[in-house]
């Protein structure tokens, strides 16, 4: 009878230590990808997996069974896509020596049916998890409740679903952040000011929440809701343009501008037409190539930032982790500030 296999021999066929050895079998973190793959070899060439060990079978075979997840995008161009794009091509490179495949998938419209359509097209890819973005409709709400239902988890980034049984949300705490605003605004202007905020699309949590953590701490500080005018430019670039011109002729005492939204540039350009170029104080949300140039020649005053990438990263790796490693998220949020 031959000897017995043992994990010290699989340490040294391998080149590492046993606890290293003991991390790749417990599929712990910590380990590189080509650290791994050299101890699975070594494993699988010594033999230490043997019909006998069904339980080192069971985590060798779950760890690096090939796994497909989705991500499906809103309509949205700019920092916003380029970010998350970023991010998710990271966790493409960073996830492939566990065999993992993601497909990406990019709504046309902010229509609540376009986005069910493309989350059936998904699953019908024989995806495992999903990773989501889309405006907060009951109907996307109750397709989420249902997936879950088929085992197949959603984690939602940038915009939350909260009332959906989503896995759990990687973004910004969009509350926090637009009080945030409010607090920065409260110091630039007078008690009297009249004030106009930007929001991109009600129908985004993010954008809704900004908007609230705003107003409610203007009013905490005694600003009356008769200051502050809110206007919807769904971040489009010309409707912002068009918008805010329009706001700044029909109420030319306006002191300052709350963007919550991301066509930034629509809205400076207004300002700047107008010729108050200086005279107003602007406020926006999130730190692009073009927000740093506004930064740069003066035409905003302050941006709040928020870290895109790793929500376009962390949503497949926390899948991967589940799927494969059995370990859930420790927390309902992941705050990307």
């Amino acid at each position: 009878m031959g000897k017995k296999t043992t994990i010290q021999m699989v340490a040294e066929k391998a080149g590492v230590s046993r606890g290293t050895v003991d991390r790749v079998l417990h599929n712990r973190s910590y380990v590189a990808p080509g650290v791994r793959n050299r101890v699975m070899d070594a494993i699988q060439e010594t033999g230490y997996l043997s019909p006998l060990q069904d339980h080192k079978r069971t985590i060798y075979e779950k760890a690096f069974s090939p796994i497909r997840l989705g991500v499906l995008i809103p309509n949205w161009t700019g920092h916003f896509k380029t970010e998350i794009l970023r991010g998710v091509d990271a966790a493409r490179t960073d996830l492939v020596d566990f065999h993992v495949k993601i497909i990406l998938m990019e709504c046309q419209t902010d229509i609540p049916e376009e986005t069910i359509e493309l989350l059936d097209t998904l699953i019908a890819q024989n995806v495992q998890g999903i990773a989501l973005c889309s405006v907060n409709a009951p109907a996307i709400e109750k397709k989420v409740s249902e997936l879950t239902d088929m085992n197949i988890p959603v984690i939602t980034f940038n915009s939350d679903l909260p009332n959906s049984r989503r896995l759990c949300f990687i973004g910004q705490n969009y509350q926090q952040s637009g009080r945030i605003a409010a607090e920065l605004m409260s110091k630039c202007v007078p008690m009297t000011s009249k004030i106009l905020a930007v929001v991109g699309n009600m129908e985004f949590d993010g954008h809704r929440m900004r908007l609230n953590g705003f107003c409610q701490r203007m009013y905490e500080l005694g600003f009356k809701k008769s200051q502050i005018e809110i206007i919807e430019t769904y971040n489009d670039y010309r409707t912002t343009y068009r918008k805010v011109s329009e706001s700044l002729k029909q109420i030319p005492q306006l002191s300052a501008i709350y963007m919550a939204n991301r066509s930034v540039a629509g809205c400076t350009e207004a300002v700047s037409t107008a010729g108050k170029k200086g005279t107003l104080r602007i406020i926006c949300h999130d730190l692009s190539e073009s927000t740093k140039r506004l930064l740069q020649n003066g035409s905003i005053d302050f941006t709040i930032s928020q870290n895109i990438f790793q929500q376009g990263y962390l949503p497949l790796v926390y899948l991967r982790e589940l799927l494969q490693k059995g370990n859930f998220p420790k927390f309902k949020q992941t705050d990307t500030n």
